[in-house]
């Protein structure tokens, strides 16, 4: 096993900086833990872990060269993340003042689990940022002599550190503190987060006409 030990480094040095620059998942991670709290947030972290691990998962079985080599494939999947991403931000410019008492128990219109692993899923699914990543991370890093068992191994190690990270993130954001203070005026916050969905969004439909 020593003998993959720098190929292990290095996908795991390239990943953890790509989990860490804020992006889609980050955002909606933080929306969630703001608006819905803890529980909701965790969920939408394991739901973003499993779109990663379908990314992986191709990518292993060496679909990836085809969604790499089919401009039309791609223009789909450019065209249906922009559109999701505009949804939620959409969604998100819409949110209006609280009033009166400050309730931390998750607040009205709480998603249940199995919505917020959806909502974490897709975003992360139909990133096609994600899909490019892992599309040019694999043949550069990971050699073809590679055993596929020490392949997944990788994969297993990305998606649990993906949603070990992303749980921290829920953690942190959905603090008393934080979440009484945001609620007061997360409006604001919440529309901020609504217009940074939607510069992905036209980030992501111009990079499809380009």
């Amino acid at each position: 096993m020593a003998d993959y030990l720098p190929e292990f480094f290095t996908l795991a040095l390239a990943h953890a900086l790509a989990v860490a620059s804020p992006g889609p998942d980050f955002a909606i991670v933080l929306r969630q833990s703001l608006h819905h709290g803890r529980r909701t947030a965790l969920w939408t972290s394991v739901g973003i872990g499993c779109g990663l691990s379908i990314h992986i998962t191709y990518c292993l079985l060496g679909l990836g060269l085809f969604l790499k080599n089919s401009p039309a494939a791609l223009l789909t999947v450019q065209a249906l993340g922009a559109a999701y991403l505009a949804w939620i931000g959409l969604q998100a410019l819409q949110a209006r003042p609280r009033s009166g008492d400050i309730d931390l128990a998750g607040g009205p219109a709480e998603p249940s689990a199995r919505a917020a692993w959806t909502t974490g899923f897709l975003v992360n699914l139909l990133n096609p940022k994600a899909a490019l990543f892992f599309i040019a991370l694999f043949p550069l890093a990971v050699s073809a002599t590679t055993p596929r068992l020490v392949q997944v191994g990788y994969g297993v190690w990305m998606t649990v550190t993906t949603v070990a990270w992303f749980s921290f993130v829920s953690v942190v954001f959905a603090r008393e503190s934080v979440r009484r203070a945001f609620l007061r005026h997360g409006h604001w916050i919440d529309r901020a987060l609504g217009v940074v969905f939607l510069g992905f969004a036209v980030s992501l439909a111009l990079a499809s006409l380009g």
